[in-house]
């Protein structure tokens, strides 16, 4: 399937998934609120962040009612300051009640995985180096915090097991060696990259001789780094990983090397604050 297909089946499902699980067979707290009464709710940031999300959440509300209205006032990838409206709703004040905190759960989670990016994105600038995720996501979130780590300006490492070859220390031993992995791997499939892990010296070489077009550095010093820049000479795209953040992330990027990787640009993040309010209503 077709990456942009995908990503729209996933907003679907997990638009009906967040529904089930919150709302279930229905929400007894908004009954509280007269069936006919109307309002205008927003949505503000109490932080500094970058918006992602807006797909999930107009699945959502059209899934929960269509007489819902969502007016955006600022699109995925946007920096958002704190105070700052992103988002005006206006229809039946039940259903504003009831996908509230379904809307805001993935908005915070997503937004906070572009925001991470997007910081990290920053502290490279002017090196020319691409900041990478990895497959370390939330469970059941993979393709939406691939889509948040683009809209943080980086770059999705694979999307799963099925569309790269990532030959790691396991498959090695596994297969008896490098060349064997990697001759392997050209044979199952010759348009996929094939990448492979490295820890010494002498395994980046093996890699380089066995033509992999993508090594990844598997924590290598400051100074390892710019020695396999040196005997690499371009012949393949270098992945550093491993104890980077975003105190290291500069001098590892300095090295040379052409793309750093982290999983804490999804495995980790801390919420973005949001809240939303009712700001009008009606009978």
């Amino acid at each position: 399937m077709h990456y942009q297909d995908a990503l729209a089946e996933d907003i679907r499902d997990s638009a009906a998934r967040l529904l089930a699980e919150d709302v279930g067979p229905g929400d007894i707290t908004a009954q509280l609120v007269p069936e006919k009464q109307m309002a205008r709710a927003r949505v503000i940031t109490r932080e500094t962040a970058v918006l992602c999300g807006v797909a999930w959440v107009d699945e959502l509300f059209r899934r929960l009612d269509t007489r819902v209205a969502l007016h955006w006032q600022a699109a995925d990838g946007d920096r958002l300051e704190p105070g700052q409206p992103l988002l005006d709703l206006e229809g039946p004040a039940r259903s504003l009640l009831t996908g509230e905190r379904a809307a805001l759960n993935l908005l915070q989670t997503l937004s906070a995985t572009a925001t991470r990016t997007r910081h990290y994105v920053d502290l490279l600038e002017g090196t020319g180096v691409r900041m990478l995720d990895t497959r370390k996501t939330l469970p059941g979130l993979r393709l939406a915090q691939k889509y948040a780590v683009t809209c943080g300006g980086g770059h999705n490492h694979r999307i799963g097991l099925y569309d790269a070859f990532l030959i790691k220390e396991n498959h090695i031993a596994a297969c008896g060696g490098i060349a064997v992995a990697v001759d392997e791997a050209r044979r199952i499939a010759r348009d996929l990259p094939v990448e492979v892990e490295v820890e010494t010296f002498d395994e980046l070489d093996l890699a380089l001789t066995a033509g992999a077009d993508i090594i990844m550095l598997d924590n290598f010093s400051l100074d390892d780094m710019r020695e396999a820049v040196r005997r690499n000479a371009g012949r393949a795209t270098l992945e550093a990983s491993g104890n980077v953040d975003e105190q290291t992330l500069r001098a590892i990027a300095e090295t040379g090397v052409d793309c750093i990787s982290s999983g804490a640009l999804t495995k980790d993040v801390g919420a973005i604050d949001l809240s939303m309010r009712i700001v009008e209503q009606e009978i």
